[in-house]
């Protein structure tokens, strides 16, 4: 199955969250922070939004930085992605 998103809408897969912290301390499951890390899998086609005409800045490949509390999580083919608008992206990593 493939995700293909409408709109302004950006499909992120998440990156890994790190196991220990750079002094070395190794984190239980439930102290791990989510990562606001992700790389772009599939990017929808822009065009009007609310009104207003939206391209799209973000492509395929991408890593990005996201809003922590943003989108809306699937799970397609036991693999977990995120389904972000893409004001909901803070910055493209380069």
């Amino acid at each position: 199955m493939k995700l293909v998103p409408l709109f302004d809408r950006v499909v992120l897969k998440q990156l890994v969250a790190e196991e220990t912290t750079k002094s070395g301390i190794v984190l239980p499951g439930q102290a791990k922070e989510k990562p606001q890390q992700a790389e772009v899998i599939a990017v929808g086609p822009g065009g009007v939004v609310d009104g207003k005409e939206v391209t799209m800045q973000v492509k395929t490949g991408d890593k990005v930085i996201f809003s922590k509390y943003s989108g809306t999580e699937v799970e397609v083919d036991e693999e977990k992605y995120v389904v972000v608008k893409q004001n909901d992206i803070l910055a493209v990593i380069e």
